[in-house]
This record gives C-alpha cells, sequence and structure tokens, in this order.
C-alpha cells in the first residue's frame, strides 16, 4: 500500500479559514502605478460610458499598455488588473446595441497576458465580477460589528451603476465567506475518517450541514434589493459569453486583438463558484453529463470520478489556484465511502443524509431564483421589453438558457435529484429521491413534502403542473418548472 495523499490546506493554495475562496485580505480598488490610469477611468466611468453609448469610441483610443513585472508579482493588484479588463471587455463586445466581434489590441492583449498568469479565461467571470471585486463600506471593526456583513459591503465596479446589480454580486461575496466554514469542515471529516474518528466525523458532518443551511439563508435575500425585472434585462446581458452566440453575430466567438485568434467561451455563472463544487466533493455528489443519469445507485459514488462535462468545463473559468485546490480535494475525498462501509452506524449515516438533505434544499432555492429572475422574465413577450444597449435579446430559446450557456431548469433539477440519490440510508434514498424539498417563505430549514400521487386536490394538482413558472420546453426536451422551485444555478 502505498502512502496517503496528504490533504489539501487552505493555506498552500493561498486561501484563508475566515474567508474561504475569497481574497485572504481585501481585494485592490486601484491600481497603484499610474501608468495604468486609463483602465481605472474606463472601468470607473464604465455605466456612464455604455449609457452614453460612448464605450467602444473611448476604449478604441486607448494605448496598448505593458503587463509589467511588478503587476504579475502582486496577486492583489494583478487580479485588480484583471477585473477591470474584464469589464471593459464585456462593456465592449455587448455595451451599444449590436454585439462586436473583435477586441481592440490595447485590452485583448493585457486581458490574455493577465489571465494567463491567473489561470483563467479571459472575459467576465464569477471571480472578476464577485471574488475580486467588493469592499466594505466602512473598513474599521471599532465603528462596525464585522466589517464582511452584507450591509458593510459595496462593489468596485458594475456594468450599470445601480443598487440591483452590486446587490446581486454581494449575496456572492458573503455567500463565499460564511462558505468557509463548510471547506475547514471538510478537511477535519477527511482527516476524521483516516483516523477512524466517528465522533469527529458526525461532529463536523454537523458543522456543514449547519453551513448550508445558512448559505441557504443567504441567497434567498437576492429578493431584498435586486429586482428580477431589472437583473434580467439590465444586469444579465453584460455577463453574457460568446460562445454558441452565432443568433446574435459571434458565430466564431470574439477575437482577441487585431491579429488575434477568434476564442468562445462561456458567460459568467455561479456554476464558477470553487465552493459548492469543493461541498459536492466533499460529501461525495457526482453529477453526470446532462440528461442521463447513473445507472446503478446502488454503487459507491466517487467525487474523484465526477463526469459532468459542463461543471467539470467551468473550472477553466475558475483561478488556477481553486481548480488546483479542487483537483487535490477529489484526491482526497472519502467521506461517502467511509458512510457506505458503516451503514449500520446509524448516527454517522443520519448525519450524512442530514447534510444531503439540506444540500438539496439548497438546490431548490437556487431554482426558485433562477425561475424568478430568468424564466419567468423571459416569459415576458411584450415588445416594450427588448433591450436597447447590451446584448440583443430575443424571447426563444436563448433565453431558456443560463449565461454559461446550459438548459437552466432540467440542468439545475438534474444536479438536485443527484444530490438526493447520493444518500447513504435506505431511508435516505427513498425520501431524497421521491421527495421535493418543501422551502418555506420564513424559514431556511428544509421540511419534506412527498410527491403528488395524482390523489390530490385538484388545486394542489394545478399548483404542481404551473408551479412559478408553467410549463416550457427547451431543446425539445421537456423542462417543466415544478412549484417548490429548485436548484443552483447560473446567471
Amino acid at each position: 500500500m502505498g502512502e496517503e495523499i496528504p490533504l489539501p490546506t487552505l493555506a498552500e493554495y493561498g486561501f484563508s479559514e475566515n474567508t474561504g475562496f475569497l481574497p485572504k485580505s481585501l481585494p485592490a480598488t486601484r491600481l497603484s502605478d499610474s501608468y495604468y490610469c486609463k483602465w481605472e477611468s474606463i472601468a470607473n466611468n464604465l455605466p456612464s460610458l455604455i449609457l452614453t453609448r460612448k464605450i467602444r469610441h473611448v476604449v478604441d483610443r486607448l494605448p496598448t499598455l505593458k503587463v509589467k513585472p511588478s503587476l504579475l508579482s502582486n496577486i492583489s493588484e494583478l487580479r485588480r488588473a484583471y477585473s477591470i479588463l474584464c469589464f471593459i471587455t464585456n462593456a465592449y463586445v455587448w455595451g451599444i446595441g449590436e454585439s462586436c466581434d473583435t477586441i481592440p489590441d490595447a485590452i485583448a492583449r493585457p486581458l490574455l497576458r493577465v489571465s494567463e498568469e491567473l489561470g483563467i479565461a479571459p472575459l467576465s467571470t464569477y471571480a472578476s465580477v464577485v471574488l475580486w471585486n467588493f469592499k466594505p463600506v466602512i473598513d474599521d471593526e471599532d465603528l462596525v460589528d464585522d466589517v464582511m456583513d452584507l450591509s458593510n459591503l459595496t462593489t468596485i465596479n458594475t456594468f450599470t451603476g445601480g443598487m440591483d446589480e452590486s446587490w446581486f454580486y454581494l449575496v456572492s461575496v458573503v455567500f463565499e465567506k460564511e462558505g468557509g466554514s463548510c471547506l475547514v469542515a471538510g478537511l477535519k471529516a477527511i482527516q476524521a475518517v483516516r483516523d477512524n474518528n466517528s465522533g469527529k466525523l458526525i461532529e463536523q458532518l454537523e458543522i456543514i450541514a449547519q453551513t448550508i443551511d445558512k448559505l441557504g439563508a443567504i441567497l434567498m435575500r437576492m429578493n431584498e434589493m435586486c429586482d428580477p425585472h431589472i437583473f434580467y434585462y439590465r444586469i444579465r446581458p453584460f455577463l453574457a459569453g460568446w460562445k454558441n452566440m452565432a443568433e446574435v453575430g459571434l458565430p466564431h466567438g470574439v477575437k482577441y486583438g487585431s491579429d488575434g485568434d477568434y476564442m468562445a467561451f462561456a458567460g459568467g455563472s455561479n456554476a464558477q463558484s470553487s465552493l459548492i463544487q469543493a461541498i459536492d466533493i466533499i460529501l461525495g455528489v457526482e453529477h453526470f453529463p446532462f440528461g442521463k443519469r447513473k445507472a446503478d445507485q446502488g454503487n459507491t459514488i466517487s467525487a474523484e470520478s465526477n463526469q459532468n462535462n459542463f461543471l467539470s468545463e467551468m473550472r477553466d473559468y475558475m483561478p488556477r489556484s481553486s481548480t488546483q485546490f479542487l483537483n487535490h480535494l477529489s484526491s482526497v475525498s472519502n467521506i461517502r465511502d467511509y458512510v457506505i462501509r458503516n451503514q449500520n452506524n446509524e448516527k454517522i449515516t443520519l448525519a450524512y443524509d442530514a447534510c444531503l438533505a439540506i444540500l438539496k434544499s439548497f438546490r431548490d432555492k437556487h431554482i426558485q431564483i433562477v425561475t424568478r429572475y430568468v424564466v419567468l422574465q423571459a416569459n415576458k413577450k411584450s415588445g416594450s421589453e427588448t433591450l436597447k444597449t447590451g446584448l440583443a435579446m430575443t424571447h426563444g430559446k436563448r433565453e431558456q438558457k443560463g449565461t454559461g450557456g446550459t438548459a437552466l431548469i432540467p440542468f439545475l433539477k438534474q444536479c438536485r435529484d443527484e444530490t438526493g440519490s447520493s444518500a447513504a440510508s435506505e431511508w435516505g434514498k427513498k425520501v431524497l429521491s421521491t421527495a421535493v424539498l418543501n422551502v418555506k417563505e420564513d424559514s431556511s430549514i428544509p421540511g419534506i413534502k412527498k410527491r403528488s400521487n395524482g390523489q390530490g386536490s385538484e388545486q394542489e394538482r394545478k399548483r404542481a403542473k404551473l408551479g412559478l413558472s408553467g410549463n416550457w420546453d427547451m431543446d425539445g426536451e421537456s423542462a417543466e418548472a415544478d412549484g417548490a422551485g429548485h436548484a443552483i444555478g447560473h446567471w
């Protein structure tokens, strides 16, 4: 038997137990070298440049600045440069009535260099608009109880200049910060398995369950200050990528520079959150290609053999350090195997299945958000809803996909169902594979509600059929959105 692979630590990949995948110190709000002041000027005036339709005119006049060694050696400022250039890039492509298929050298060249250094795709990603794009309103612990509280955070840059867009990003910032507890507990739980310490394992699984439940409550705060209409018609277009975008004039994607190559990238997506993938890996939840299911749910599921092509692809849109951490975590994931081997220990299986139940409930909540912010808005067919600037929108099949490029509700429901199918106990398998977790308005604690067996009242059957958005088809497949509202998805 060979030596065990050492467990990863957050510190070795540049992360912190207190902030998870967010930077250990607050993001840089401005590049310190005045050489880059023109980048900063455009980024900080982006909403006005988009509103006045001058974004391309101004960017076209930019000089091509070098990416200095001093910038490459400072991780905080390197991330700032990436965020700035991504905001400018997406605004340039989508910021006027019709798309543009070529990014000027002045932006393309430094963006490609900075992206290569960070190991991440060269366009607006979850990292550029969320992870590296926030600052406290008051950075003084003597004046505020919690510097990282949602009420004390604001964004550094936005496309629109509005509170709705800032809130949309900031909810995810707090989500990532609180989710750091899952990473810490997950690594301790993996070590507990190696030590055959069931008591410690149960203790850490309880922490994971409580944290996921808290994440669900944070997610539902999206409704407080981000209006679905404004999100869909004013914010979401700027987060789109240029993959499979032939219908809006980008059949080959976007050309990076006058002499560069055409490249096609998916848009920003919550699937680019390393936290969610880490939780799946820790709990051994495996996802499969869209539309396919595991033939035999009785087999042990290995987090290392994740087969979902979309989720695997999303790692290209995460910082290299995050991807490396996830790969390392996958190689040591052992919790589900241990739980399966110890199914006679009811305390272990109960703690594990509780994690899956709450994770499934979380995914239910996310589909509720996606339905409200994307599906219902896409179903509005009034001509007055046509976007005047940004991505040219239609109300056809494009509207029923995420900016990440996948079918929304079908994909998210499959991820949710795969979470439930990983249950260890017979009771857990039965309940989580045949029930919908009822998301209550006044609580983030999940209840369990059996699917309709056809014997319910006429009113219940109608509600089950129509749900939040009624029935709609996507790419020829049924994509009925049911009344529970479900899952974790993308913008």
